[in-house]
């Protein structure tokens, strides 16, 4: 079969959305997204941005597959334990879609190798689990002024937001959450549903490939909560701070 044939089967539901077609899976085959955080959150949302294909993920994440991961963490199987997640995740993804370059970068960045590997970046993902690794990703999105899609699970509750310095009113992070030094609950003291990762996960996807593709109308200045427990979805809108430590000046 011709590869332009294996293409066209391959994303064919893609290209029969209306508003969507040819034209946006082309951009995805153009685009690059960092993924940070290689978890409960990554994972079904590197699953998702992979077999899409988006054409070049960047799968960041300083952990090994633990036992306990298994759970919710559905890109890694038993024979993955003790392995760096992103290599475990690369092996998963190519697995399941050939199409899309896959770089592992394993370890903490610093404020520098941030600065450097979001300004390749079209789009960054942050499903990490602490305000550390999430203020540094913020703050470097909005000097490169690329959108950054932010998600978070615990216990029944999940928390999605998208922040866009592209658009002048959208805020940023820091003007959502201040740093104030205190960490964020964990999941191996307070617990997750397991599917609720899923949910949104695959919520942030969803955002970042309308994001990549022009497609629809993003979450950027309203923050989504999902009540696993009650089935409910809230919307809350999230203005700019004018006196936001991180994007305060132009």
């Amino acid at each position: 079969m011709a590869e332009h044939d294996d293409w066209k089967l391959r994303y064919s539901r893609h290209l029969a959305l209306p508003g969507f077609g040819a034209p946006a899976q082309a951009r995805l085959a153009a685009a690059t997204v960092l993924v940070v955080g290689l978890g409960g959150l990554g994972s079904p949302a590197a699953l998702y941005l992979a077999v899409a294909g988006v054409g070049r993920l960047l799968l960041n994440d300083f952990d090994k597959v633990d036992i306990s991961n298994l759970q919710r963490q559905i890109l890694y199987r038993d024979a993955d334990v003790g392995t760096p997640k992103p290599q475990a995740a690369a092996k998963t993804l190519a697995g399941i879609n050939p199409g899309p370059a896959l770089e592992q970068l394993s370890g903490r960045l610093d404020e520098a190798g941030l600065a450097q590997v979001i300004r390749r970046c079209d789009l960054v993902l942050d499903g990490s689990d602490n305000f550390g690794t999430r203020f540094a990703v913020n703050k470097a999105c909005v000097a490169a002024g690329k959108p950054l899609v932010s998600g978070a699970a615990i216990r029944y509750q999940g928390q999605l937001a998208v922040f866009d310095r592209r658009d002048a009113a959208s805020p940023c992070y820091a003007c959502l959450y201040q740093e104030t030094g205190e960490e964020l609950e964990d999941c191996q003291r307070n617990g997750v549903l397991a599917p609720l990762t899923g949910v949104m996960g695959s919520l942030m996807a969803v955002e970042a490939l309308k994001l990549l593709t022009g497609t629809g109308e993003s979450l950027t200045g309203r923050l989504l909560r999902y009540d696993a427990l009650t089935g409910d979805f809230r919307y809350t809108t999230v203005k700019r701070d004018p006196a936001c430590p991180v994007c305060k000046h132009p």
